[in-house]
């Protein structure tokens, strides 16, 4: 079995990492590293884990372990790692934007991959560091990537996207409260968002320079992401599908749908689902992925299994929580 350590367990990814390890059959936790409840059951505080594990968040860190999984909070991953020095062979995946853009890749003697596997699975799985992309991210630039690398960005695209609340942590905020987020809905970050760095360095790597304006929404449900894009496109809808079909024939978790679709088609599931629709000269794309799965801790684990050249869906195999 391959040992395996988490840092940061304590949040809505670590859980979902936790949760999704448990059922891995190749990997085995040897540690869930926490400075606040060290000696205390993970059921304690993962309650939906019980009966799955009798494993106890701990303070002490084996610095020798297989794989490493950081779920830290932005900007406490490259700190950790000044702090901690680990194994030159072990594996570690940041779940963090620490290491997302090309500027930061390269720290203390590692060489961080950008970690979405339909764009760069080669360099993953030649790898032994990763920069998990962020979960906005994935999710519109699964949406881009065929058209991006068929040179067919020539206009402005316009995204809107809406998340579920666990996108904003365990951390309880004015706009995460129950009370506020229920039967609510807003933006926020307009043009600004984070994740529009990361964008556009995976478009300009296959040479799209197209803009993106992505206003984000805060959603009045737990997890998801439901994002829908329009650019100006010159091609039929039919032309559209076939080069959509064609870049993802190879990838297991990224599918087009014949039919319009719905959230809850990906909740719980390592899974995104893209549909086309042509209107006049806009081709509207519409992309979903569970920002806690294939936003984070299922695309960790699904760039783990290449780095150990495992099948790429291993532990994956997720029914969606439809009904």
């Amino acid at each position: 079995m391959i040992k395996v350590g988490i840092i940061g367990g304590s949040g809505y990814t670590g859980g979902e990492l936790i949760r999704l390890i448990l059922g891995h059959p190749a990997l085995e936790i040897d540690f869930v590293y926490s400075t606040s409840r060290p000696g205390t059951a993970l059921t304690d505080h993962h309650t939906e884990l019980l009966g799955q594990t009798e494993l106890q968040f701990t303070n002490q860190i084996n610095t020798d372990i297989d794989v490493l999984f950081l779920c830290l909070g932005h900007g406490k991953s490259a700190a950790f790692l000044q702090e901690h020095s680990f194994s030159e062979n072990t594996i570690i995946i940041d779940l963090s934007n620490d290491f997302r853009l090309k500027e930061d890749q390269n720290f203390n003697h590692r060489n961080f991959v950008y970690g979405l596997p339909e764009i760069n699975k080669s360099a993953i799985e030649n790898t032994k560091s990763i920069a998990n992309p962020g979960c906005f991210a994935t999710a519109i630039q699964l949406a881009l990537l065929p058209l991006a690398q068929e040179r067919l960005l020539h206009h402005d695209i316009h995204v809107n996207a809406t998340t579920g609340s666990t996108g904003a942590g365990v951390g309880l905020s004015e706009t995460s409260h129950f009370s506020w987020r229920n039967d609510n809905l807003s933006w926020y970050k307009p043009f600004t968002h984070q994740h529009l760095g990361e964008i556009s360095e995976t478009l300009a790597q296959v040479g799209a320079t197209a803009n993106v304006h992505f206003l984000p929404q805060r959603g009045p449900f737990t997890r998801g992401i439901f994002a829908t894009l329009y650019t100006q496109f010159d091609g039929t809808v039919e032309e559209a599908s076939a080069l959509y079909d064609q870049f993802y024939t190879t990838a297991p978790f990224t599918h087009r749908s014949k039919h319009p679709i719905h959230l809850k088609q990906v909740i719980n599931t390592n899974n995104c689902i893209l549909h086309l629709h042509k209107h006049n000269d806009f081709l509207l794309i519409t992309s979903i992925i569970d920002n806690l799965v294939k936003g984070a801790a299922g695309q960790a684990l699904q760039n783990l299994n290449l780095i150990l050249g495992l099948e790429e869906h291993l532990g994956l195999h997720l029914k969606p929580s439809v009904f």
